[in-house]
C-alpha cells in the first residue's frame, strides 16, 4: 500500500502561508566566505613621489638646495648602496618602475639608517623628470635597461630623445650622465642618440666610450658581467 503523501512545508509570514498571501518566500541570507588564498597586490602601497605639478627631488633625501645623483631602474638597488658607501656625502634619488623593488630597497634604505639619504620611489623617469626642477641633480645614471628588441615594444626604451631633453635640463652645468649596457647594439644606438644631443659633451674621444667606471659602485648585473667576463658599453658624458 502506498503511504500517504505529506503536505509540502511552505514558509511562513505570522504563522500564515507566504504564497497564499501573494508573497515570495522569505530566504535567509547566507554569509559569504572570504577565501584566504586570494591574491592581493602587496606593493600597492609602493612609496611614490609627492602629488603636484613640481616636486624637488633634493628635498626628498635632505640635500636642501645642493644638487643631488639619480639612478634610473636602480632594480634590486646594489649600485645605490654601494655610492652611498663610497661617498657619505652623496643624496641619491633611485626611480624604478617595478613597485615590488621599489617598495623592497627603500624599505631597506630606511633600516640600514640610509633613508634620510636616499629613496627608492615606485615611477617611471619619464613620466616625472618633467615636475623637477632645473639644475636640481651632479648626476644621472643608466645602467643595463632592458633593450626591448621588438618594435611594439620600442616606446618603453629608456633612452630617448625626449629623456635626453630632460636630462640636460636637471643636470647642472658639468653634470654627467653615464650608460652602462652589455648589448652592443644598443650601446651603439645610445651613442647615436646622444651625438644627437649638443648640450651633452663625451668625456672620452669616441663618442663618449669608456673602459672603466669611475664612480665606485657597481649594479649587480655590473658585477655579473665582470664575472662571466662579458664585454661592457660604457657611455660618460658632461653637460656643457
Amino acid at each position: 500500500m502506498l503511504e500517504p503523501r505529506q503536505p509540502e512545508e511552505r514558509p511562513t509570514v505570522n504563522g500564515r502561508s507566504a504564497a497564499s498571501e501573494g508573497n515570495p518566500p522569505v530566504l535567509t541570507p547566507v554569509p559569504l566566505s572570504i577565501d584566504p588564498n586570494m591574491k592581493t597586490n602587496p606593493y600597492a602601497h609602493a612609496p611614490r613621489l609627492p602629488e603636484g605639478d613640481s616636486v624637488d627631488p633634493r628635498l626628498l633625501v635632505g640635500a636642501g638646495t645642493s644638487a643631488i645623483e639619480i639612478e634610473i631602474g636602480p632594480g634590486r638597488g646594489g649600485f645605490v648602496f654601494e655610492r652611498l658607501a663610497a661617498d657619505p656625502e652623496i643624496r641619491m634619488l633611485g626611480l624604478e618602475i617595478r613597485r615590488k623593488w621599489a617598495t623592497i630597497v627603500d624599505d631597506r634604505l630606511r633600516e640600514r639608517g640610509l633613508g634620510d639619504r636616499a629613496r627608492v620611489l615606485a615611477e617611471d623617469a619619464k613620466a616625472v623628470f618633467p615636475r623637477f626642477p632645473p639644475a636640481c641633480a651632479r648626476a644621472v645614471f643608466v645602467h643595463f635597461p632592458d633593450p626591448w628588441w621588438k618594435k611594439k615594444h620600442h616606446k618603453r626604451l629608456v633612452v630617448t630623445p625626449e629623456l635626453l631633453q630632460q636630462v640636460c635640463r636637471v643636470l647642472i652645468p658639468d653634470g654627467e650622465l653615464f650608460i652602462q649596457t652589455d648589448v652592443s647594439e644598443r650601446a651603439a644606438a645610445y651613442a647615436e642618440l646622444v651625438a644627437g644631443e649638443p648640450r651633452l659633451v663625451p668625456l672620452h674621444p669616441h663618442l663618449g666610450f669608456t673602459t672603466e667606471n669611475p664612480f665606485a659602485a657597481r649594479s649587480p648585473r655590473e658585477h655579473r658581467a665582470i664575472a662571466d667576463g662579458l664585454p661592457i658599453y660604457r657611455l660618460h658624458f658632461r653637460l656643457a
